[in-house]
């Protein structure tokens, strides 16, 4: 490809930081002329304005989202690369009707992310926050915890996190045991699973842990049928998506004392309004959609991300979600 025209690679909204400052955009520099914003755009207009000289954008942050109406208004874009594995920021449809390419970065950090997700499982079965809240309020409460060795683990979505978490869970003891949408003798073989049924896993598992892609078939896959159908005292880790759970529902079967704990990296509204009612129950473990920020992580993706540029420019585009 030729270089003589210089492209525009446009970073439309870094906050929280991501990719500025990181090594890897010194790459792009034979490719073309980068331009980052470091705070996120307040508008659909001010992305858009931002984006409009693009023929390239990362977009470094889900919370940048590019809906239909916003790429439309963008006909000279030819690529967006995200610091993500999910896409669920970008109208896929309209970016194949428009012909951008979007390539994203999937099971880059699966194990960065299956610490976290592994870490809050225990954060919550160990009812960190909780005590630690009590302890700082000058309370000595006494209240059981849960022992994860011998429990059952299950696995919904055994891609590269799932399977990286049923890994971890195996190792201190626990039976794993998995669904998915396409299960298979080979991946069940693969993964060391044993895939059910969902209503089973439900019934069954002592901890839940949820790694699907937010798509209309799994939105809302854990509601109140689903968390109603969880053991007394279940667990349940969410690392993935937050639209895959009926968020109403979670807080009522938290409330009602069914459920022994939620552990939560992601959510409907990023971040949660203050007054949000999630926040005010006593058992949940909350980081701020933060699984894959370590410094290993992010530069993990940075350069993935960098990765996918080159090679849609020098003619393999990789990676390709659409």
């Amino acid at each position: 490809m030729n270089f003589s025209n210089r492209l525009t690679i446009v970073v439309p909204g870094d906050d929280p930081v991501q990719i500025q400052g990181s090594p890897n955009l010194e790459r792009l520099e034979p490719y073309g002329d980068v331009i980052l914003y470091t705070d996120r755009p307040a508008t659909l207009e001010e992305k858009v304005a931002r984006a409009k000289d693009a023929d390239i954008l990362i977009n470094t942050r889900g919370i940048v989202t590019w809906p239909g109406e916003a790429l439309r208004q963008l006909p000279k874009l030819r690529l967006i690369a995200t610091c993500s594995i999910g896409t669920d920021m970008i109208d896929l449809e309209v970016a194949r009707e428009m012909g951008i390419v979007v390539s994203n970065q999937p099971g880059r950090t699966s194990p960065v992310v299956a610490e976290h997700t592994f870490g809050l499982m225990f954060a919550a079965a160990k009812r960190a926050a909780f005590f630690t809240t009590e302890v700082k309020a000058g309370r000595w409460p006494r209240m059981d915890n849960i022992l994860l060795q011998g429990k059952t683990l299950g696995i919904i979505g055994t891609g590269n996190i799932g399977s990286e978490m049923a890994r971890l869970g195996r190792a201190i003891g626990m039976n794993v045991i998995a669904w998915t949408f396409h299960p298979s003798k080979e991946r069940a073989e693969s993964f060391s699973v044993r895939y059910v049924e969902l209503d089973e896993l439900l019934r069954t598992a002592d901890v839940v842990s949820l790694h699907l892609r937010l798509t209309d078939e799994s939105r809302h896959i854990i509601g109140a049928r689903e968390l109603g159908l969880m053991k007394p005292n279940a667990l349940l880790v969410n690392t993935a998506r937050g639209g895959l759970v009926d968020t109403d529902a979670l807080i009522e079967a938290l409330n009602s004392g069914h459920l022994g704990g939620v552990a939560i990296d992601v959510y409907d509204e990023e971040p949660p309004p203050v007054d949000h009612p999630l926040l005010s129950c006593e058992q949940v473990i909350l980081t701020p959609h933060c699984a894959d920020m370590t410094p290993e992580g992010v530069e993990l993706l940075n350069e993935g991300a960098v990765d996918n540029v080159i090679a849609f420019l020098e003619g393999r585009p990789q990676n390709v979600v659409t």
